[in-house]
């Protein structure tokens, strides 16, 4: 049988003390960190949404309805840095069987445990009952043909803090800065509101806030590594789904948990933004993911690229229309002379 996926990658008490030592360690110069969120062990209990809010002392989002299943957030933003996407869908996950594979084989791992005497509900208790308690399987009702056709994909999304950062590129006063631990952070109190870095994001995380105007999102907890300790979000992930630490360990960790949903048979596992050669329009991400589909499932560019990585092919674009304008030029005042 196979191991508990989560269990695989949970920390012991002594390993996240060690890896939050690290992280806090000054004398060993610069520790290049990141994030690795595996969806395929997110169960969606969003408490890296309320840990982040907590702990940041973040406004909440309205208290509204979004008509979203349960997104009750809907998207990053300047007052959410860790959002919870629900993403429901019509077919089910490889693997995942159908209805009557599931109630046949909780009956048969609890039957058991069934009172003396008490029927069974499939057939597969034919070995553990008399013949004459066995009920016969009856046809699937149009709620469990249904969910044997649904599936979710979940995933806790947040700022990428990429390797080439578009909102670092394009703030004007220097409020965007890398720090000693890779990630990108917005100093609020250089911001000066101007919104340059939202456009200049190729993922739509960079937001400003309504009250003050000042351009606001995920620091990577920032406060929380200077003292030593994981981020919030990572530190409250029941299931290990959020896992933070060496940015070059979370690489080979994911290239393995990849190599192990393949063989269970998970063929549609991949990564997402982990080096520049899967993502060179941002150089590589501080914060990648595992998904299950494509990535406009998630809600997520399949090929994001900061604006400037283009400003070259611009230039060239405007020099070859300049040069086109004086040939025409040119020509219209050769033209212009024979015709006199």
């Amino acid at each position: 049988m196979p191991g508990n996926p989560a269990r695989d990658y949970q920390l012991t008490a002594a390993e996240a003390h060690a890896l939050e030592a690290r992280a806090g360690r000054q004398e060993d110069g610069p520790c290049q960190m990141g994030f690795f969120t595996d969806s395929t062990l997110c169960i969606g209990c969003k408490a890296c949404e309320v840990a982040c809010k907590q702990w940041n002392q973040l406004p909440d989002d309205g208290f509204r309805l979004t008509a979203m299943s349960y997104d009750n957030t809907g998207h990053l933003g300047a007052s959410t840095w860790r959002h919870v996407a629900f993403v429901e869908r019509e077919t089910p996950l490889p693997g995942q069987g159908s209805p009557r594979d599931g109630v046949e084989a909780g009956a048969a791992a609890f039957g058991p445990l069934r009172p003396c005497g008490q029927p069974g509900t499939t057939s597969l208790l034919a070995d553990q009952v008399s013949p004459s308690h066995v009920e016969v399987p009856v046809a699937l009702g149009p709620t469990e043909q249904a969910m044997g056709k649904f599936s979710w994909l979940l995933l806790s999304d947040v700022c990428k803090h990429c390797e080439r950062a578009g909102c670092l590129e394009a703030c004007p006063t220097g409020a965007i800065v890398r720090t000693r631990f890779g990630s990108v952070y917005v100093q609020p109190d250089v911001c000066n509101g101007c919104g340059y870095c939202v456009s200049a994001c190729p993922f739509g995380v960079v937001d400003r806030r309504q009250d003050d105007g000042r351009a606001w999102k995920c620091t990577f907890c920032y406060d929380r590594l200077e003292a030593g300790m994981v981020p919030a979000c990572a530190k409250s992930c029941p299931t290990a789904s959020i896992q933070f630490g060496p940015i070059d360990e979370l690489r080979q960790r994911a290239a393995k948990r990849v190599e192990q949903l393949h063989a269970r048979g998970v063929g549609q596992a991949r990564l997402y933004g982990e080096s520049a050669a899967s993502q060179p329009g941002t150089a590589g991400l501080r914060a990648f993911f595992l998904l299950c589909d494509e990535p406009e499932a998630y809600n997520l560019p399949p090929d994001p690229v900061v604006p400037t990585k283009k400003i070259a092919d611009s230039w060239w674009a405007m020099a070859a229309g300049i040069a086109g304008l004086g040939l025409a030029a040119v020509g219209a005042v050769l033209a212009g002379r024979r015709t006199a």
